[in-house]
């Protein structure tokens, strides 16, 4: 049974039914959302796998208020319906949005102003490895870290979906990109992507390359996913007036740090989580990303990395993979 608009009134969703390991991301079958005022309702054709996702899936990373408890933050699809007061688009556009929740399903509602039209010749599936990703990246690398042509950026992570990103937006717009990953294949990965030095962090120590591949000054920038000791270890590789951005703690949140280190280089430490960020907040991102980016990727300057697609009925392989930590890229599911 259908509903007059043409929507069906079920569709198959991934749910988390318990906080715990990836076999408890299971289909289920739920009732069609409805857009409210400003919201557009995406028939989902592919939805990007993130580690947030994992996060959640292990009862770590709870959705903000108001938002789906469904998992994924990012999707690619058509316009299905659209809400009162929604200006921009049409039933039947094609869209990529960056989502509080709810992705990992046939249908997801996101506010129109956090939506962005697919780049030209794009496929539905690089367009879910986008929204999270690139929004994460102009945030924190950008708008926070403020990076400039003829700095250094150290990203570490540099295979991440994040880290593939940050690499290639980083070199186009004219920055040294020094990254770290864990195996050759992966650090031959990061040059290909336009980092001109990549450090393998199991056979080599990050913080004297840095060093050495900046003739002694450090890194102006560090993009930082790991926490841990990694901390006081960005504070020796950076450089003086330095700024490291913390975007998460793959390696714990509590370390010993000497924080003289921070005075006597006048370094700054920020971070941020955008998943809880206002609609407003995120629409801001999405117009910049759509003036300075979405015209790189229409030309392929930069383009998503693609590791592994995984039918969204095996969501959990998709997190199997993410955990075992060797791809290379962004991993999506297909939801058409």
């Amino acid at each position: 049974m259908t509903r007059q608009n043409g929507l069906p009134d079920k569709m198959t969703v991934i749910t988390i039914s318990e906080p715990g390991g990836p076999m408890v991301l299971k289909p289920e079958e739920r009732p069609v959302p409805a857009p409210a005022k400003g919201e557009i309702l995406i028939r989902v054709k592919a939805s990007g796998v993130n580690r947030p996702d994992v996060f959640q899936r292990k009862g770590a990373y709870p959705p903000p208020p108001g938002a789906s408890p469904l998992p994924g933050l990012e999707a690619a699809g058509e316009v299905a319906a659209i809400g009162s007061g929604v200006t921009r688009w049409r039933i039947g556009d094609q869209v990529t949005a960056l989502t509080p929740g709810g992705a990992y399903a046939q249908y997801c509602l996101v506010h129109e102003s956090n939506a962005l039209p697919i780049p030209p010749g794009f496929t539905f599936s690089e367009a879910a490895a986008l929204p999270e990703t690139f929004f994460t990246v102009w945030h924190n690398v950008f708008q926070r870290g403020g990076l400039a042509a003829g700095e250094t950026l150290l990203v570490h992570g540099g295979t991440s979906g994040i880290g593939t990103a940050a690499i290639q937006l980083a070199a186009n717009f004219g920055a040294h990109v020094i990254a770290t990953a864990g195996s050759a294949e992966k650090c031959e990965a990061c040059v290909k992507l336009g980092a001109m030095r990549a450090i393998n962090y199991r056979e080599q120590d990050f913080v004297p390359v840095v060093k050495q591949a900046t003739e002694g000054r450090g890194a102006d920038i560090i993009l930082d996913m790991v926490g841990g000791d990694y901390i006081e270890r960005n504070y020796d590789a950076a450089a003086e007036e330095g700024r490291v951005v913390q975007i998460a703690f793959l390696s714990g949140a509590r370390t010993q740090v000497d924080f003289s280190k921070l005075m006597r280089k006048r370094l700054t430490h920020t971070g941020s989580t955008l998943r809880p960020r206002s609609v407003e907040f995120k629409a801001q991102i999405a117009q910049e990303l759509e003036t300075h980016v979405w015209p790189l990727l229409a030309t392929r300057k930069v383009a998503p990395v693609m590791d592994t697609i995984f039918p969204l009925r095996e969501a959990w392989r998709a997190h199997e993979r993410m955990e075992e930590g060797n791809h290379i890229g962004k991993i999506v599911l297909d939801v058409a």
